[in-house]
């Protein structure tokens, strides 16, 4: 991952530039391991997006839209406590690690000021979001409590003095000479080197004969700004890796696109991702309990065909029960069975009974079963065609979860589920409200400028329907 100490660096200045002394105004957790924040600057609002995650640790500014749970989570909580509504007074790269900070002012209940620092750690699975208080430098809280249980040499528990991760034995790229970056002359020998870059960096100060020149060019562009954010993307469509300078290794095997921010650069590379794609994640569960019920609904579908083949095949029932009537005076008391002659074709019928029974019953038994199995043919063809219409519905969202990156796409689809009785109910907030549903369709222009709207599920297709069109609009089935 090109989340390095480089990439650190550019996004810090980013930062800076844009939500120094912004106020912050809302503060969301849509997962575990996520931090959502608006802030409101002199350029209007923007939204800081920020996460742990071990596959897709990053801080950047999105645009993207994110569903938050009903009820917040504790650290959520806590940092709309101590920070929402403070002012970002300064935003910074710790060094050359991989490390955001976020100096904060805010007010107490009682109006009084207090400093606090949000702390953006992106180190793979190590990663991790802290507030600390300036003031005495003790932890307050983390999105991720690291007791001594799981690292001897680092606690991150709320209390406790805060300290950065162990620096590594290596030389800062920041501060690196020409003579130690010279000193490499394989990629492994310069990432053992020089901290805070990327394999991939290390490939390309490699391949080059001024690898000084070149690592003082790209710290030189992050300082001025005039660097160009790429991604490179393989033949498949899948990002393979994403920085703030060319990458000679990806050059030719991938084709590569331009940004004009490293956030926007930043974002469509993790949301593209399919290894860090919270989408997939998110929808897994529910791939997994729909491919479960379609497997429970082929099975009732094949038990319900073999069902009604056996009741269509019943009219030897009403013969039967015919038959004994018409030759009650050859059937025997405690006999087993009968045989007697078909009087529709004149072959011989050999016709079980149950010895307990008179004839009289036994035909009475076969006339039960017979009008029984007429009833079962009618039945068994409602929930076939039930059946069907459930098997139909629950491929086709099949085949939607397997083709969506959108969280709020797959969150709708939950609800619809739910509400359909597929799957269990997740539990309201602690006040027992359930969340409004808020109808999202994709929207298009025509050529001609015609607006085009598409739902992307049952519900929103109603509510296009019956409230959002009119008389004279048009109506498409798409598939």
């Amino acid at each position: 991952m090109a989340f390095d100490g480089i990439i650190t660096s550019a996004i810090a200045t980013e930062l800076s530039n844009t939500i120094t002394l912004g106020k912050i105004e809302k503060i969301y957790q849509p997962t575990g391991e996520d931090l959502l924040i608006q802030i409101h600057t002199k350029e209007g609002n923007v939204k800081l997006f920020a996460s742990c995650g071990s596959q897709s640790a990053r801080i950047c500014l999105t645009e993207d839209k994110y569903s938050n749970p009903m009820q917040p989570p504790n650290f959520c909580m806590l940092l709309r406590k101590h920070i929402q509504g403070g002012r970002i007074t300064e935003v910074r790269q710790q060094g050359s690690e991989r490390i955001i900070e976020l100096d904060i002012e805010a007010q107490t209940e009682l109006g009084f000021t207090t400093s606090k620092r949000l702390i953006v750690e992106i180190m793979g699975k190590h990663s991790n979001i802290v507030l600390i208080d300036l003031n005495t430098g003790k932890i307050i809280d983390s999105i991720k409590r690291i007791s001594i249980d799981v690292n001897r040499v680092r606690q991150i528990l709320p209390g406790k003095i805060y300290e950065y991760p162990p620096a590594q034995d290596k030389i800062p790229f920041k501060k690196a000479s020409k003579t130690e970056i010279d000193f490499g002359q394989t990629p492994k020998q310069i990432l053992a080197t020089i901290g805070g870059i990327s394999p991939s960096i290390a490939q390309e100060l490699s391949s080059t004969t001024h690898r000084a020149d070149k690592l003082k060019s790209i710290i030189s562009s992050i300082e001025t700004g005039r660097y160009t954010p790429r991604v490179y993307i393989d033949s498949e469509g899948t990002p393979r890796e994403f920085h703030i300078t060319d990458l000679s290794e990806f050059e030719e095997s991938c084709t590569k696109k331009i940004f004009d921010k490293l956030s926007d650069a930043i974002s469509w590379y993790f949301n593209h991702k399919r290894s860090s794609n919270r989408a997939r994640q998110k929808s897994h569960d529910l791939v997994k309990h729909i491919s479960s019920t379609l497997e429970k609904l082929y099975l009732k579908d094949k038990r319900l065909k073999e069902d009604l083949l056996a009741a269509e095949n019943s009219d030897k029932l009403r013969l039967y029960g015919e038959l004994l009537t018409a030759n009650m005076h050859l059937i025997k008391q405690g006999s087993s069975q009968v045989t007697v002659t078909n009087y529709y074709d004149g072959s011989n019928v050999t016709i079980p009974l149950n010895p307990r029974f008179s004839a009289n019953k036994n035909a009475q038994i076969y006339f039960k079963r017979f009008g029984k199995s007429k009833t079962a043919v009618k039945e068994k063809n409602i929930q076939l065609n039930e059946n069907n219409a459930n098997i139909d519905y629950l491929e086709s969202v099949l085949t939607f979860l397997n083709n969506t990156d959108s969280i709020l796409e797959i969150q709708d689809l939950r609800s619809e589920l739910e509400d359909c009785g597929y799957i269990k109910r997740r539990k309201k907030d602690r006040y027992g409200r359930k969340k409004k549903y808020k109808a999202d369709p994709k929207k298009y222009k025509t050529s001609n400028g015609l607006e085009i709207l598409v739902g992307r599920n049952n519900k929103e297709n109603d509510i296009l329907t019956l409230q959002t069109a009119s008389k004279t609009d048009y109506w498409f089935h798409t598939k």
